[in-house]
């Protein structure tokens, strides 16, 4: 099926629907990269729940680690970044939602999830202006450990609360490595692989 960027997909019914992408991967693999190029493309809404826990850990003066971890024992704190999708399955506008949970939560979506290895990660996010509630680091190496420790807290806690991995490969339609990859070819590529799903 070759889609246009205005027009929407048809769903397994037959019946026209509107296109929903779903991004997952790692810290500092080049998400909301994508999610921009890919909202731009497909003339679709944005939802974030890094925005979402971004600015929730700011309102509670705490990193995005810190909410994390805080979210191992609180499932309040995953309660209220879930409430994000609630009926966003049922929206009339072609969606892009920009979540390491979003894979699961609409299931219907083309689900990719982006990977990147964990020193390029701290490369990128030290350089990355944009990130508010992520804390202060001297060094790479520093980054690195934060987001090894972000990236266990969060895949055990969705296990636990969800009994959903979100590093297996299964989950979804498409996984790009990006270590290596400049930005505009996985967005070329992920842009050909929406078209033929």
């Amino acid at each position: 099926m070759n889609l246009s960027s205005s027009k929407q997909a048809l769903g397994r019914d037959g019946v026209d629907k509107p296109i929903i992408i779903t991004i997952s991967g790692d810290l500092g693999s080049g998400k909301s990269m994508l999610a921009n190029a890919l909202v731009e493309r497909w003339k679709a809404d944005r939802y974030s729940t890094g925005m979402v826990q971004r600015k929730l850990a700011e309102r509670m003066g705490i990193t995005t680690l810190e909410l994390n971890k805080r979210a191992e024992t609180d499932k309040s704190i995953d309660d209220q970044i879930d409430s994000v999708f609630k009926n966003l399955s049922k929206t009339a506008k072609n969606l892009v939602v920009d979540s390491r949970m979003a894979y699961h939560f609409l299931p219907e979506s083309f689900r990719i999830r982006l990977e990147v290895h964990p020193r390029v990660a701290a490369t990128r996010i030290k350089g990355d202006t944009s990130r508010i509630g992520e804390g202060t680091y001297n060094s790479l190496e520093e980054i690195e450990a934060a987001i090894n420790a972000r990236k266990l807290s969060e895949r055990e806690r969705f296990i636990r609360y969800y009994s959903t991995d979100i590093a297996d490969h299964a989950g979804y339609d498409l996984v790009v490595n990006t270590t290596s990859a400049a930005p505009e070819v996985v967005v070329e590529v992920v842009n050909a692989c929406i078209e033929a799903w």
